[in-house]
């Protein structure tokens, strides 16, 4: 699957040790025949109509518009968005300024950051699927079936958009300056898109992007665009500690298999966890904002290049960079520790054991990073991964899908489809710069790293919901509960928070199923106050993409009739006279901080030639040992559940809500609450 596998042996091959600021290649749009003159107007409507046959897609395709417009930034007339616009039928892009005004309509972003969405186009929401094996396919549950849909590549200079090489975005605030700029030029070729109802969505690092696009679109007086509803999937709203690290454990109940259902390695992460103020006790309604985490570095002497990287920049830039590359820069640094490690194991020392770790005290070699260790554990302790994967490079364990075990992966690359000049020159696309999934995306507002300098969404998440409940716009976040890079624990985080309709967080645990098409639960979702949760069984952090088990039942094409373009009202949560009701229902299994997943492990090389589970002994073993180990909190689910239908906040057994939070003189304060 598309990410850290692959990043992680750029990070191998070119054999990195600190961070650098990555290139900053100039491109620019290429005039194509017939490009008209001036202003952008519905006249170019027919110059970004796609009418050429593209290569090796035998099927027809809806009627569609590509190319790119420009972001409106003064001195910068070659920053340009790319975008790929599909119809939901004959001229529903063309209508006039004053024609289907309630029709909606909807975009895509991917993330990264410098991740383009024409990838989401090809392997998740779009009309074409490619396989692994290059060829293509129709995908029959493309968004463009349920409303007008446009997949766009921004920030400047990802994908096809286009920048000068000073022209990369310094930051967020920057980035959603540009989309409304493109957005004021977009509406200019297709007029009817000013006043029709806008659903913006998008997943991963788009959890960054879409909070400073709405920012940006709550601060202008007369937006150029009606946005009504926006979505975000497996998004970065959070701190890396809080999207990437504060779940690990949850993950372990998800995924018990990446420690080969050990209670006694489950145990010693449950104590990092504690030890690192991780484990946040969530309340229905939630008493008070979390407290500030600590990213604790290591303190082991040979780790030193791992403690330069995690204290070398303020807790405000760590927290905003992109999290695939920051791990793919530890997986480079960690080599020395991937050799320490082997000659333990090779020596009868097994770690499973324990014996040499620090029982009691934060873990001097990996400190609080406990996502990295909880994957490192995988590769090197825990079978399939151990043997089929690369645990210096991390190839072979999918933190973006858990049960994806290839190695190596399915490759995410559109790069011969997009190059080819045929599909060039058929969506306008640029000539000066090739097409490429994902970059390293090089924010000029830190000129030695690239990292993006701007603070987490979570921090100013208050004010955005209040924007939001003022101009009635609901909120949709949703998590593949596969995801282990951007898990659901931390966006549960995110949501209690925040103060949405006066009140923090949701009052009610949720806990209300909600079904596919064909009648098997998919998840749980839960409706409060304008804003939605829905966490989605058996897919992982890119929902649209093929799930193993679940593939043919499209969750996400029912995720975006359903919760985000439909008012579906599952999981509703009405008060009327104090009397509190759920639609749908709550179900007390689901009460739960992780949903086990499947016991299968996919393995194989590109694609599935075997599946993998652990004997049935060692799974019950488990299940017996788990059902005692979160009995409390089980307890403490039906107790908060209770006592928010009376109306007053709830503590697990007395313990303060705000969690301890151990200090070190080597750490730094990732900020959860406060604005930087």
């Amino acid at each position: 699957m598309l990410g850290l596998a692959s990043c992680a042996v750029l990070a191998a091959a070119f054999g990195l040790v600190v961070a650098e600021l990555p290139p900053t290649p100039s491109s620019w749009p290429h005039d194509y025949p017939g490009k008209p003159s001036g202003d952008y107007s519905p006249e170019w409507q027919s110059y970004y109509e796609v009418k050429d046959q593209l290569p090796n897609v035998t099927f027809p395709l809806p009627h569609s518009f590509a190319g790119n417009i420009g972001v409106n930034r003064p001195g910068h007339p070659n920053n340009t968005l790319f975008f790929w616009a599909l119809e939901k039928e004959n001229g529903s892009l063309t209508a006039g300024a004053d024609e289907r005004s309630d029709v909606p309509w909807g975009i895509w972003l991917n993330g990264g950051p410098g991740s383009s969405s024409m990838l989401g186009f090809i392997y998740e929401n779009g009309p074409i699927r490619m396989q692994p094996d290059g060829s293509i396919s129709p995908d029959e549950y493309s968004w463009d079936r349920l409303a007008d849909y446009i997949w766009i590549d921004q920030p400047v200079g990802t994908g096809w958009a286009t920048t000068d090489s000073d022209g990369y975005v310094h930051d967020e605030d920057e980035m959603g300056r540009d989309f409304m700029g493109f957005l004021e030029n977009l509406v200019k070729v297709f007029p009817s898109l000013k006043k029709r109802p806008l659903y913006l969505t998008g997943e991963s690092y788009a959890g960054t992007y879409i909070p400073y696009i709405m920012k940006t679109y709550f601060g202008l007086p007369e937006p150029p665009v009606n946005i009504v509803k926006f979505a975000i999937g497996d998004g970065t709203i959070g701190s890396e500690a809080v999207f990437e690290i504060l779940p690990t454990v949850t993950t372990l109940e998800t995924y018990p298999q990446l420690i080969g259902y050990d209670p006694e390695v489950f145990e010693w992460f449950r104590e990092q966890e504690h030890l690192c103020g991780y484990d946040l006790n969530l309340t229905y309604p939630q008493d008070g904002h979390f407290p500030d985490l600590q990213l604790i570095p290591p303190t082991d002497p040979n780790r030193a290049g791992f403690v330069d990287l995690a204290t070398g920049k303020t807790a405000k830039t760590h927290t905003r960079m992109d999290s695939a590359r920051a791990v793919r820069e530890r997986v480079g640094l960690a080599r020395v520790a991937k050799s320490s490690t082997h000659e333990e194991r090779t020596s009868g020392v097994a770690k499973r054991d324990l014996s040499l770790r620090s029982n009691g005290t934060i873990d001097t070699w990996y400190g609080c990073f406990l996502f990295d260790e909880m994957m490192e554990y995988a590769l090197n302790y825990t079978y399939p991964w151990n043997v089929n994967g690369n645990v210096e490079t991390w190839e072979g364990i999918d933190v973006y899908q858990v049960t994806d075990a290839l190695s190596p992966e399915a490759p995410i690359d559109g790069s011969g489809f997009f190059n080819d000049p045929r599909t060039r020159a058929a969506l306008h696309a640029p000539t000066s710069k090739d097409w490429v999934g994902s970059i390293w995306y090089p924010f000029l507002g830190d000129p030695v790293n690239g990292f993006d300098p701007s603070v987490a969404p979570m921090a100013f998440l208050d004010d955005l919901a209040a924007n939001a409940s003022a101009h009635n716009i609901p909120i949709v976040l949703y998590s593949g509960n596969e995801d282990a890079l951007v898990a659901h624990r931390g966006t549960e985080v995110v949501i209690q928070n925040t103060t949405f309709g006066g009140i923090q967080g949701f009052t009610r645990r949720p806990s209300t199923p909600w079904y596919d098409d064909s009648g098997v639960r998919a998840g749980v979702v839960h409706q409060e106050r304008n804003w939605t949760y829905v966490l989605i069984e058996d897919v992982g952090h890119l929902v649209g993409y093929n799930s193993p088990t679940r593939a043919s039942l499209h969750p996400a094409y029912t995720l975006l009739r359903e919760f985000i373009l439909g008012n579906n009202r599952t999981g509703l949560v009405t008060n009327v006279n104090g009397a509190v009701n759920v639609l749908g229902g709550e179900d007390v299994a689901l009460e739960v901080d992780a949903i086990p997943a499947t016991a299968a492990i996919y393995v194989g090389s590109v694609t599935t030639q075997s599946t993998y589970e652990y004997p049935a002994a060692t799974i019950a073993a488990w299940e017996s040992y788990i059902a005692t180990a979160t009995v409390v909190s089980a307890k403490a689910a039906v107790a908060a559940a209770a006592s928010a239908q009376n109306g007053a906040p709830y503590q697990a057994g007395g313990v303060p809500v705000l969690a301890t939070v151990v200090l070190v003189a080597a750490s730094f304060v990732v900020s959860l609450s406060v604005s930087v």
